[in-house]
């Protein structure tokens, strides 16, 4: 007996160092991992200071690589005088009616024009195009353009007729009669136009094309060739296209003509890779800074019940008669949402691959025309349209990677006037996009870090593209153009340690019964729906939905949970398993934490929403300060605001603690809160707060309020309140202000049942009250005890 003890105590004791090891493996990942990544970051930020600009190196070729492009060699091209400089500058004021370069533009030029291959990143709306429109200008032959959409070919061309500038196409809707002219125009030596704009498509399928082409360059009417988008060339550039890994023969087969590539994003390993594939040897790489100062960045939680309506508010409101474009997820989404705002009262129209070329022509000319106001359109529209007052543009789904979105946002405010760049962020969206971007290398990884950047709420939004674009950042240079330093630091940090063993617990138990479990199935269990099996197994949480979410985002995005793809004939399913770092959680000494915003409840435009409380012990102090205005967030107006200590004080209440509300005597009260709406006045001598009621309003010689809220049921009763025998010397309400009060109770009890994760529900320790903003004449405010009899 004794033997077969101890051999039960050596296997459970086995048992414990396998699963200590077990998680000694997993921390040992997790280090190499962030070890790794500081190595990288060292390396990038020695470079940097290093000064050097980066260069692309030959490879394969077995030849020795020309020395890096160096600041000195940059500063000959900017400044020096060319042959060709008084006719570039000429060019520039008479036919593109331009002053003066932006940077790198000048560079760009003379390098092009000196016969050098050159790559050439720039933000979205920066010029790119100029770089290689001029030279072709001031050129005797034809430059050779291709670009991935038409959209963007039939912009350049409007822009370029515009300024009486000869440019051409070639693409699949050509006619025959403008495909025979285009032929016989690319040997004339007296050159009909300057620029001829294809696809990759027509390179590489059309013989004819390559055979006008090789006759032009030995008649040295090639001039030069540009590869616009040229991160497309690359399988881990975020628009790979098949098409553009043919275009290596260009350069195969025209070794003397120089090339241009330009992108608006593209990382040194996808530019390297570029280069591999196009053929050209030493190129020179200008990258110009990714800030764009006049774009303000904000991330909104997308509403499940009306997010078209939120949009259509911002459009009407503060867009109005304004141009913008509604980036949506699918063809579908883009019919549907442009359809909606058309019954809102928005000129809007969708734009997507599977419409006619004609009617995308249509659309993409009434727009820039002005004769619809909104573009609806899919990722289709947009790569290089050069509309200069772009006053917004609204992303109604996340982009599946942030160099998509980078770009995508960038057709905001090329005028250099302030623009307007918001995504709603959804947490069904995420596996949307996710099933969709499966076959991509990094499809995954990218559409993570998107994730993350709509997660954040601590970092400044411009510090997070930083960091992927491989830039040094500092925040103070975002002059507060995004919504984390607007708006300072308004979240908590949250230990989720505990709900993280808990839904991890979850999936962990379906999983040992067979059972898949979308991540939208996890949020229903883990919150009491859905399969009672589980449920029973398993503690539910009390946690609001967008919570639930959010901590399951946070738990994928850090290896907790890690994504199970299904495949069918039809569909793609996304399930959670399991991750990598679950088994961290068996640890009593693991912890993790996540930063969250506290909730606020959405204000209606122009107006402040507000939670009053009856404790007057508990109330802020209030001081004076800047806040936005909802109609216009570049505008600020002086407002009263929150002290930071107090914004903490925040209490969360439970969908049960809501139906239990109720008003307590002085010496252990509990907060009375009422949304209303306040509309704030300012003047140099008072403030006054108005708010219109449907009935009576409380006076007060600086400020009245007047409680406004939606009409009730017409079953609903409405008791009668008594009056305080014993009223409180600091403050008196009257019997009037107390029955209108019990009113909006009663109402808003019967609301915040049904939607209790929408109330205000982020509220803290149990003896803190709700703050409010009110100012100096009803701080002392008590309501008396006698409105218990409310309920």
């Amino acid at each position: 007996m004794a033997s077969i003890n101890d051999k039960e105590e050596a296997r459970e004791e086995l048992d414990s160092i396998d699963a200590e090891l077990e998680l000694l493996e997993l921390q040992i990942s997790e280090l190499l991992e962030k070890q790794a990544s500081l190595n990288s970051r060292k390396n990038k930020l020695l470079k940097i200071l290093d000064g050097s600009c980066d260069a692309s190196q030959a490879s394969g070729s077995g030849k020795p690589s020309k020395p890096a492009f160096s600041k000195k060699d940059l500063q000959h091209y900017e400044e020096s005088d060319f042959s060709w400089s008084k006719d570039v500058q000429e060019k520039l004021e008479n036919i593109f009616k331009i002053s003066k370069f932006r940077p790198l533009q000048r560079a760009a030029i003379n390098l092009s024009m000196s016969g050098r291959d050159l790559f050439l990143v720039m933000p979205t709306g920066r010029g790119k195009s100029l770089c290689y429109q001029l030279p072709a200008v001031c050129s005797k032959g034809f430059t050779l353009v291709i670009a991935p959409l038409v959209s963007l070919m039939e912009d350049q061309l409007m822009y370029l007729k515009s300024v009486g500038v000869s440019a051409v196409t070639l693409n699949a809707s050509s006619s025959k009669e403008d495909s025979k002219f285009v032929m016989a125009g690319m040997t004339d030596k007296n050159s009909p136009f300057k620029l001829l704009y294809v696809t990759p498509e027509k390179i590489a399928k059309s013989k004819l094309l390559m055979s006008k082409l090789e006759k032009a360059y030995n008649m040295g009417l090639l001039e030069r060739i540009a590869v616009d988008e040229v991160h497309c060339c690359s399988q881990w550039g975020h628009d790979f296209r098949p098409d553009y890994k043919l275009l290596g023969i260009l350069k195969r087969q025209f070794p003397k003509v120089p090339l241009v590539g330009l992108t608006a994003t593209a990382t040194s390993n996808i530019l390297k890779d570029c280069q591999k594939i196009l053929c050209v040897p030493d190129p020179v790489t200008l990258t110009a800074p990714f800030n764009r100062p006049n774009l303000y960045y904000e991330v909104r939680v997308k509403s499940s019940e009306d997010s078209n309506g939120e949009i259509a508010a911002l459009i009407k409101g503060r867009y109005k008669d304004q141009s913008g474009i509604v980036y949506v997820f699918s063809q579908k989404d883009a019919e549907l949402v442009a359809i909606d705002l058309q019954q809102r009262g928005i000129l809007a129209q969708p734009y997507h691959a599977n419409m006619e070329p004609s009617d995308k022509s249509r659309v993409h000319r009434h727009w820039s025309t002005k004769k619809i106001q909104v573009v609806v359109a899919t990722v289709a529209f947009g790569m290089g349209i050069d509309k200069a007052d772009v006053r917004f543009v609204i992303h109604h789904t996340i982009s599946k990677s942030i160099e998509n979105y980078y770009q995508e946002s960038g057709r905001a405010g090329r005028d250099d006037h302030p623009a307007d760049c918001i995504v709603f962020y959804g947490f069904s969206d995420i596996f949307r996009i996710s099933t969709m971007v499966v076959m991509e290398n990094t499809g995954q990884q990218k559409l993570q870090n998107m994730v993350a950047y709509c997660q954040n709420v601590d970092r400044c939004r411009r510090a997070m593209m930083a960091v992927h674009f491989d830039e040094v950042w500092d925040d103070e240079e975002c002059h507060q153009m995004c919504d984390v330093c607007r708006h300072g630091n308004d979240y908590v940090t949250m230990d989720i340690t505990k709900h993280a063993r808990d839904v991890v617990k979850l999936v962990e138990l379906a999983s040992s019964v067979d059972e898949k479990m979308t991540p939208l199935k996890v949020c229903d269990t883990w919150m009491g729906k859905g399969n009672a099996k589980l449920r029973k197994m398993i503690q539910t949480t009390i946690l609001s939905r967008q919570e639930v979410e959010s901590i399951i985002v946070h738990l994928l995005l850090n290896g907790y949970f890690s994504e199970d793809f299904s495949f069918t004939p039809y569909t793609t399913y996304f399930y959670l398993k399991a991750g990598r770092k679950a088994a961290l959680l068996k640890s009593e000494n693991h912890s993790i934490t996540m930063k969250m915003k506290r909730k606020v409840p959405t204000p209606s435009p122009g107006r402040l929403s507000v939670a009053v409380s009856s404790d007057d012990q508990s109330a802020a102090e209030l001081q004076e300060g800047e806040i936005t205005d909802l109609n216009d967030p570049h505008k600020n107006i002086k407002l009263i605001k929150m002290n930071k200590d107090q914004q903490n004080m925040e209490k969360r209440l439970s969908q049960n603690q809501v139906e239990s509300i109720t008003v307590q005597t002085p010496e252990n009260i509990q907060p009375l809160v009422i949304d209303v709406v306040v509309e704030v006045e300012v003047s140099n001598q008072k403030q006054n707060c108005a708010v219109e009621t449907e009935e009576k309003s409380l006076k007060n010689e600086d400020l009245k309020i007047n409680l406004k809220r939606k009409s009730k049921p017409k079953s609903e009763k409405h008791p009668k309140s008594a009056l305080s025998n014993s009223p409180s010397e600091a403050s008196i309400i009257s019997a009037t202000a107390i029955e209108e009060l019990c009113d909006l109770r009663l109402y808003y009890n019967n609301q915040l049942r049904q939607i209790n994760y929408i109330s205000h529900e982020h509220l803290q320790d149990s003896g803190s009250s709700m703050l409010t903003c009110i100012i100096e004449p009803l701080r002392s405010l008590r309501l008396s005890s006698a409105i218990n009899g409310c309920h």
